[in-house]
């Protein structure tokens, strides 16, 4: 069987942390790619812009991914028991993991990953947020619901959670 191209949206919030255990219990499976896309808020330095232009960084493997150098160059603050988790489901279930950074708003750059990466199918956690902060800040998983030109899985948190 062919290995899948799947992206889980990630910026270290429990949503997104739920999202990758749940890829990577129901979906992820031996041999598929896992891309990790992470979008930082952060304005580029004018040297990543004539480096990388709009198409985000270059893919890091997690060791890479989880120096300091990176992490910092790029304004990322992981969590890492998500980090962990992913580094053993990529071990256990021999999944290539890679991660790439955009910048900028999250909603259009998780929709040009899927495009730049290519990805058969991205996964989403939800912020729970209700109707009227949604509206007033946007919702990224329903942008990207309508806009993303492959599969895509939105994972609601647990009430509990």
């Amino acid at each position: 069987m062919a290995s899948s191209r799947i992206g889980v949206a990630l910026d270290f919030s429990p949503g997104s942390k739920y999202a990758v255990e749940w890829a990577l219990k129901h979906i992820v499976k031996e041999g598929d790619y896992l891309f990790c896309v992470i979008v930082s808020r952060r304005t580029r330095m004018e040297g990543e812009t004539h480096r990388w232009g709009d198409y985000g960084s270059s893919l890091f493997h997690l060791p890479e991914f989880s120096s300091d150098g990176v992490l910092k160059n790029h304004g990322i603050s992981p969590d890492w028991s998500t980090l962990c988790l992913l580094e053993r489901a990529a071990h256990e279930k021999q999944v290539e993991l890679l991660f790439k950074i955009y910048w900028g708003d999250a909603r259009e750059k998780v929709c040009d990953a899927v495009v730049d990466l290519p990805l058969d199918c991205i996964v989403l956690g939800s912020q729970g947020y209700g109707k009227p902060k949604r509206r007033s800040l946007g919702s990224v998983s329903n942008y990207v619901v309508n806009n993303a030109p492959c599969r895509v899985l939105v994972v609601n948190s647990p009430i509990d959670m």
